[in-house]
């Protein structure tokens, strides 16, 4: 089997993978459905419901955080606030 024959049938399972294994929706990791917004750079609304699961545990430090994406001080919340 030459080269240009392994890159053709390469190039044809891909395809069929890439058919096969499609989405209709695009799904982000971090998104909630409806969470994602258009552009170059997708940021999500802060809290618990913009998140596509439920964290275990979610307290005032967590909120503060999540809030303050994507700045780059962390939040002054701590347990004495």
């Amino acid at each position: 089997m030459g080269l240009l024959q392994i890159a053709f049938a390469g190039a044809v399972g891909y395809g069929l993978y890439r058919y096969a294994t499609r989405e209709k929706e695009l799904r982000r990791a971090a998104f909630a459905s409806g969470e994602s917004t258009p552009g170059p750079v997708e940021v999500r609304n802060a809290g618990p419901d913009s998140m596509r699961s439920d964290p275990p545990e979610w307290d005032k430090v967590d909120e503060a955080s999540d809030e303050s994406y994507p700045a780059s001080d962390p939040p002054a919340a701590n347990r004495f606030n």
